[in-house]
């Protein structure tokens, strides 16, 4: 029993996942924001978490989720369908690429593999977990071009050059910075995540904040756990 998370509403059963349930991915379910989204789309679910976690938020949304990791989805899948919204949950062992669902979504959530210029990791699951390359990135945005709503967002957590270079590419191919959330450990410390929020309509005015996650080792600030207290049992 020691691989399941327990949540408020649901649990996540993290075996045979080689990304387990990490602050990012938590931040993502917490933080990513739309009106009324009716349809929502995961990229790369991995546990399904983050997948779950909207489905909390997010009553009335249908939401898919893509994991190219076959047993990472099946266990995506029976996580999804011992919670209380699985009639509302669905993951595709695919690409994100190869995904035909015909539906144009109001929001794309993704926690991506981001050490594009790292050493790759030797297992090869963890690899395919954490490791890609620019073009993956490349292809992210496109697919979110053609796959969005009008008033649809795209939404990724990654570390802060990254999303510097996605913000700026984003821009020639018609997705433009709306929202952005800075992420640090500590307040002294250096950012080491952005949430970044992109949609069709170039805005003249970013939203930006700023989240620290501890006060000081092992106490976390008010703000990570006012993010959190719906869904973590400690909070």
């Amino acid at each position: 029993m020691g691989s399941v998370f327990r949540f408020k509403q649901f649990e996540v059963d993290q075996a045979d996942c080689a990304m387990k349930i990490n602050t990012d991915g938590v931040l993502m379910g917490a933080k990513a924001w739309h009106k009324e989204p009716k349809s929502i789309l995961d990229i790369g679910t991995g546990t399904g978490v983050i997948s779950l976690m909207l489905a909390q938020r997010f009553p009335a949304a249908v939401l898919h989720a893509v994991e190219v990791d076959e047993p990472a989805c099946l266990r995506a899948q029976a996580n999804f369908i011992n919670s209380p919204f699985a009639d509302r949950l669905q993951a595709y062992h695919c690409s994100f690429e190869q995904l035909n669902t015909g539906v144009l979504y109001d929001l794309i959530v993704s926690n991506p593999p981001f050490y594009t210029r790292s050493l790759h990791n030797p297992d090869p699951r963890k690899q395919l977990a954490k490791h890609t390359d620019m073009e993956f990135f490349t292809k992210l945005l496109y697919f979110a071009v053609h796959n969005l709503n009008t008033y649809g967002s795209l939404h990724l957590i990654i570390p802060p050059t990254l999303a510097d270079e996605l913000v700026e590419h984003g821009q020639k191919i018609g997705l433009f910075l709306a929202a952005v959330m800075a992420i640090k450990s500590f307040n002294d410390s250096e950012v080491f995540r952005k949430l970044i929020v992109l949609n069709r309509e170039a805005s003249t005015q970013v939203q930006q904040e700023e989240l620290v996650i501890y006060q000081e080792k092992g106490r976390y600030t008010d703000a990570y756990k006012s993010l959190l207290h719906p869904f973590f049992l400690a909070f």
